[in-house]
């Protein structure tokens, strides 16, 4: 009897146990998310950022504040991360943390609450081209569109978005009219409400909106991700490519495998990996690369030229697939050709002589007399010799030089013949010859 009370208090123990475990999950699962969004906002930051909202939605996140201190950035990775801002069911919380301007003002746009510090800014969104000139109006028309309904899907007043992106909108009363896009600062934007409050910091926001009791997960990019958007910078392709291209054309030139080779192959690794880790590239674009180096090779010992191609074909198409912008890297790639036939031809002029693979593929050898190739006998001692002409020259014709007949050219016009001429140049089988009034040597 005294047992089974023993068991029945232990039973009940262990159900108040059972019950207990889920309420005290439920209580530590209230996680809040402290996401940067830093620096430029670029391709290689949508898969940092799409990392950190799976981690969150995984872990019933309650909210995810995005700590914005950006100059801007591209439009197309902004549209891409306003997507997976928009697709989420989390509370999104944008923290502007000093500066939000041009990308980073339409990220802010698109989270459903914004806060600012004391002397945070939004603000400064003209779209621009990759020389930094004003945007086409193509452009510039589709921007307007995006940063206006961004503010009226978050139910912010449109005119200020769209002042803030271009210059002809007139609000007078925060800037010279017609002078300037418009930064808000955050009394301003308070104002005009587009920002819910003002801060001093991170910890006064989340007393701001109540989550002051939730546990913080600070989310940063690892040295992968890092490395990942420094390589899938549009700026930074080229440059890798660049490399790469003017590395393996040099090694043509290299006996062995060097240097050159190592450096070539490294960023093209580099560019692959970077867009790997970025969610651009799969292996199937990585397949396709090293298919195409192993036809290159090949073509060095098939003759034909048509794997050689092919290989070529088959690489540029694993850069366009591997690319986050298949525009972007169709520049990227004619400046690497550019570069690497610039280098070829200065490789070629300054060290011919020192080819290694190339000069199965261009013939550098000549035929020269210094080399001790002689087509016809060079009759040196011919110069000087006054004979007279068999037939006429028309320039061309024969003289008679002693008892041997010789195949000359008139120096200039019509010579008759049975008329003295001299010997004046002998170029191998040419002879050139001027009428003379000088007698023939017996």
């Amino acid at each position: 009897m005294r047992k089974r009370r023993i068991l029945s208090y232990l039973l009940v123990i262990w159900v108040t146990f059972l019950l207990a475990f889920p309420l005290t999950s439920a209580f530590a699962s209230s996680k809040v998310y402290h996401v940067p969004i830093h620096n430029e906002v670029e391709r290689g930051l949508h898969a940092f950022l799409e990392r950190a909202f799976n981690e969150a939605k995984e872990n019933n996140a309650k909210a995810i504040i995005l700590d914005i201190h950006t100059p801007g950035g591209f439009v197309n990775a902004a549209s891409d991360i306003a997507m997976l801002m928009d697709a989420t069911d989390i509370r999104t919380i944008a923290f502007i943390n000093k500066d939000a301007h041009s990308a980073g003002a339409f990220l802010a746009l698109h989270a459903d609450e914004i806060y600012m510090v004391l002397n945070g800014t939004i603000g400064a969104a003209a779209v621009i081209d990759s020389a930094g000139n004003a945007a086409d109006l193509k452009a510039n028309s589709a921007w307007l569109a995006q940063m206006s309904a961004a503010a009226e899907t978050s139910g912010r007043d449109p005119k200020y978005a769209l002042a803030m992106a271009d210059s002809s909108y007139e609000l007078p009363e925060y800037r010279a009219e017609g002078k300037n896009l418009l930064t808000l600062s955050a009394s301003e934007a308070l104002k005009v409400q587009y920002s819910e409050g003002t801060v001093k910091n991170f910890q006064e926001l989340l007393e701001k909106i109540d989550l002051q009791e939730s546990d913080v997960v600070p989310i940063e990019p690892t040295f992968s991700e890092k490395l990942a958007r420094f390589i899938t910078n549009p700026i930074i392709v080229p440059i890798l490519l660049s490399i790469a291209s003017l590395g393996l054309v040099m090694e043509l030139y290299s006996p062995g495998f060097g240097v050159p080779g190592i450096m070539g192959l490294s960023a093209l690794g580099l560019f692959f990996f970077g867009h790997m880790v970025a969610g651009f590239a799969g292996y199937e674009s990585l397949l396709l690369l090293i298919i195409g180096l192993a036809l290159v090779v090949a073509e060095f010992f098939v003759p034909g030229g048509i794997v050689g191609i092919l290989g070529g074909v088959l690489i540029i198409l694993s850069l366009l697939l591997a690319g986050a912008n298949i525009m972007q890297m169709i520049i990227a790639i004619l400046i690497a050709l550019v570069i690497a036939i610039i280098g070829m031809v200065i490789l070629m002029k300054f060290f011919g002589k020192k080819l290694h693979v190339l000069n199965r593929l261009v013939l550098m050898d000549a035929t020269t007399t210094e080399e001790g190739y002689v087509s016809n006998v060079n009759r040196t001692e011919l110069l000087g010799k006054v004979g007279t002409t068999l037939t006429p020259l028309r320039p061309s014709g024969t003289m008679v030089l002693g008892s041997e007949r010789i195949d000359v050219v008139s120096e200039g016009g019509y010579v008759d013949a049975n008329k003295h001429v001299e010997i004046i140049k002998v170029e191998g089988s040419r002879i050139v010859v001027r009428q003379t009034e000088k007698e023939m040597e017996e």
